[in-house]
C-alpha cells in the first residue's frame, strides 16, 4: 500500500450488503494497523451493523468525511444484527422512499417515510425491506439524484 501511495494513487474501499460489511471493517483494519496508511474513502451500500461503541466511536473519529453508509428507506440489511450490541458508524446517507438522497436520517416525519416505503406494493407490504435491499435500487435512486 506505501508502494502505490508514493506513486500518486489512491485506495477506496466500497461493497454492497455483506461487501460493504467487510469494506468498513478492512478499511479500519487498514488505518488502525498502519495510522499512515488512510483510505481515501469507504462507501458502503445496504450494510449490517458491523461494530461495538467503542469500535464505531474509534473508526468515526479517525475517518470522519472519508465515508459514507448508504441507506435505501426500509432497506432490512442494515437494521441486523439487533442493537444495542451491534452498531453502525455515524456517517449515513439516507435515500427516502420517494428516492431522494438525504446526508442523514429525517428526524421529522420518518415513521410517515418508513410507512410510504412499506405501502408502496399494496399486495406484498412486507417485501418493501427486501426490495429496497437490492443493489440497482441504490444505482437507481443515486443516478436520479444526479440530475
Amino acid at each position: 500500500m506505501a508502494e502505490f501511495k508514493e506513486n500518486g494513487q489512491t485506495v477506496w474501499f466500497t461493497g454492497h450488503s455483506l461487501g460493504g460489511a467487510l469494506a468498513m471493517l478492512s478499511g479500519a483494519r487498514m488505518y488502525f494497523e498502519a495510522p499512515n496508511l488512510v483510505p481515501h474513502g469507504i462507501y458502503t451500500y445496504g450494510q449490517p451493523r458491523t461494530c461495538d461503541r467503542m469500535l464505531a466511536a474509534a473508526y468515526d473519529q479517525a475517518l470522519k468525511g472519508r465515508t459514507f453508509r448508504f441507506v435505501n428507506n426500509n432497506d432490512i440489511v442494515p437494521q441486523v444484527p439487533a442493537e444495542p450490541a451491534f452498531h453502525h458508524v455515524d456517517a449515513i446517507r439516507y435515500i427516502d422512499a420517494s428516492g431522494k438522497l438525504h446526508d442523514r436520517m429525517p428526524a421529522l416525519g420518518m415513521l410517515a417515510d418508513k410507512a410510504k416505503g412499506a405501502t408502496a406494493d399494496l399486495f406484498a407490504p412486507a417485501s418493501d425491506g427486501i426490495r429496497d435491499h437490492f443493489i440497482d435500487h441504490y444505482v437507481n435512486a443515486l443516478e436520479k439524484n444526479l440530475a
